[in-house]
């Protein structure tokens, strides 16, 4: 009874998690892993818990297992959270031997965390992206210069990653802060989106 009352709220919270991401994020391939993460992880923990199988051997290969996943596609931070978050939740649902306040308010608080975390509202201002400008820049202080032009921001923190003087092109890593109504301006360059789908819309 009390394995089949975690995985009911295991189910609860990981249901609420995903419900959260794809409210925000819309890839339902993401969701899918996530449930199915959750749930394989479950399920093996509930194995481990009732056998003799050491549980550093299970551990282990949950970490081989994740590093294949996670090095199979490209997926961002924020969804490497929610992935190991939906990891977590499955190990702790799945090794609990009694129903407990304990290994309930862990449930709740990573849901709660990632609620938090990942608020539009929590640094909304900032963006990190990765731009390509129309000009050859061997000067910081003019790449800065030319990067606030542009998005209307503060530059906090840029790192050039490629100067081409034949084509006349610099391709630089960004991270700055919206200013005021401020939005980022494309006029003669070409710019990556490395962040959020609210990044893609603030360079409109």
């Amino acid at each position: 009874m009390t394995t089949l009352t975690m995985i009911a709220v295991d189910l609860l919270a990981i249901g609420i998690l995903t419900g959260i991401y794809f409210r925000r994020h819309h890839r339902r391939d993401l969701v899918a892993a996530f449930l199915g993460v959750n749930a394989g992880v479950l399920a093996v923990s509930v194995v481990l818990a009732a056998s003799e199988v050491g549980l550093g051997i299970g551990l282990g290969l949950f970490g081989v297992l994740s590093i294949i996943r996670l090095r199979s596609s490209e997926i961002t931070q924020r969804e490497v959270a929610y992935y190991f978050a939906a990891l977590a939740m499955g190990l702790i649902s799945g090794l609990t031997t009694a129903v407990s306040f304990v290994p309930v308010l862990l449930l709740g608080l990573l849901v709660a965390v990632m609620y938090v975390a990942d608020h539009p509202r929590l640094l909304g201002n900032h963006r990190h992206q990765t731009m390509l400008l129309d000009t050859a820049f061997t000067d910081e202080a003019a790449v800065i210069s030319e990067v606030e032009r542009r998005t209307g921001g503060r530059v906090s923190g840029v790192s050039v990653q490629h100067v081409d003087l034949v084509n006349d092109t610099t391709l630089v890593d960004v991270r700055y802060t919206l200013v005021g109504a401020s939005r980022p301006v494309m006029t003669g360059s070409t710019t990556s989106q490395t962040g959020s789908t609210a990044e893609v819309g603030a360079l409109r």
